[in-house]
């Protein structure tokens, strides 16, 4: 079942992704050369406890996870695209890290990704994070009230495919709300004007994420880190993003200085 939420509940949800914004933006600031993943992993923690905060990650026991999860956050280094397991990694000079984190405050959740470079960045992964942010701003754009779901999937493909990649069609974003996971799911790829209805009220997580030059994925012995097939480097970029009647409103804006790549909410048709 879809649930609706009221002008009064989109705003608690953006209390919470505020707050997973400003963090999100923190840490790609903090990721640099020579940090280890489990400083990323406990700089998250800390700031989660501190603000009064729950992961949406700690114990989270999917079909699809060897869970539970006992992390607050997912880092996906180089091939790795979702799920990523934080472990006893040192970042290394050029690097792409994808960091993905949901939390909830006073019952409400906000999810959210982004990826950089760590160093020295190579023009062809500068390309891949390039077209999951242009994706994701195309599908914020489509989140129009009275549209369709298929809109915003259709949105997200028609950049992938321009940039020349492919779309895996296993996993993508999400409704939001209450919990992390609720209907509908968000493919990454669709037809236009098909699909659901996107009613005012509507709260979902838009996540495009791609591989450079497949479209097949492989799973880590760790029964969650989710890997290019091929080897070749991924990105993911996501937003929390409410249906209005005046447009689509980012919820876990981040700001401006400190989040690396250009933030495609600030180039939204959103709305604070």
């Amino acid at each position: 079942m879809i649930e609706l939420k009221s002008a009064e509940e989109i705003d608690r949800m953006a209390v919470t992704g505020q707050f997973v914004g400003e963090l999100l933006a923190e840490l790609s600031g903090v990721a640099a050369v020579g940090v280890n993943l489990m400083d990323l992993e406990h700089h998250a923690r800390r700031r989660i406890n501190e603000r009064g905060a729950e992961s949406c990650y700690w114990d989270y026991a999917p079909s699809f996870g060897r869970g539970p999860f006992r992390n607050v956050l997912c880092l996906s280094v180089n091939d790795a695209v979702l799920h990523g397991l934080p472990h006893d990694y040192v970042l290394r000079d050029g690097d792409l890290l994808s960091i993905d984190m949901a939390v909830g405050i006073d019952g409400w959740v906000a999810d959210s990704a982004l990826s950089v470079i760590v160093g020295t960045p190579d023009p062809a992964d500068l390309r891949l994070i390039e077209a999951t942010e242009v994706a994701l701003e195309a599908a914020i754009t489509a989140a129009q009230p009275g549209g369709r779901l298929g809109d915003v999937s259709a949105a997200i493909g028609e950049v992938a495919h321009s940039y020349g990649y492919r779309v895996n069609a296993e996993f993508g974003g999400h409704g939001i709300g209450r919990t992390m996971h609720e209907a509908p799911h968000v493919a990454n790829s669709g037809l236009p004007r098909r699909g659901l209805k996107l009613d005012p009220g509507l709260t979902i997580a838009i996540e495009p994420w791609l591989c450079r030059s497949t479209d097949k994925i492989r799973y880590d012995k760790d029964g969650w880190t989710i890997r290019s097939a091929d080897g070749s480097r991924t990105a993911h970029s996501e937003h929390t993003v409410a249906v209005t009647d005046s447009g689509p409103r980012v919820l876990t804006r981040r700001p401006a200085h400190g989040a690396g790549p250009a933030d495609p909410a600030e180039k939204s048709a959103s709305h604070s």
